[in-house]
């Protein structure tokens, strides 16, 4: 179970914009991470892979945590909202829940449940 102060630590990272850096440092080395129903993405390193390549499309990306962030022992539910800008152009508003499962300071695994039409950029 993640302490709070170590919680606000994740989403402080997340909203200043680390994320790859917050895999690094908030995720266990074994974690898996799944968009809705697909097959999970397994392993820290492929994690923090994916999350890379995702933010070198973008001009800027402004993520905001919506209180309140629920906590029931190892299970974490965050509402996110996302504003991507992409290069080139382009805009896409992103907002997804985020269902955790901790193992004491790291998260283990990750869901995120959203509207897949929300991903066509604007």
């Amino acid at each position: 179970m993640p302490t709070p102060a170590r919680l606000e630590s994740f989403i402080a990272a997340v909203e200043g914009g680390a994320h790859a850096k917050a895999i690094e440092d908030y995720y266990t080395e074994d974690a898996t991470m799944r968009e809705n129903q697909a097959e999970p993405r397994r392993g820290r390193s492929t994690l923090v892979a994916q999350e890379s390549a995702v933010l070198e499309r973008t001009e800027s990306v402004v993520p905001t945590c919506v209180r309140p962030v629920l906590v029931n022992g190892d299970h974490v539910a965050i509402h996110w909202i996302f504003e991507f800008s992409f290069k080139g152009g382009g805009k896409m508003r992103m907002e997804e829940i985020a269902w955790q499962r901790w193992e004491g300071e790291r998260i283990a695994e990750e869901q995120f449940f959203y509207d897949p039409a929300q991903k066509k950029p604007a």
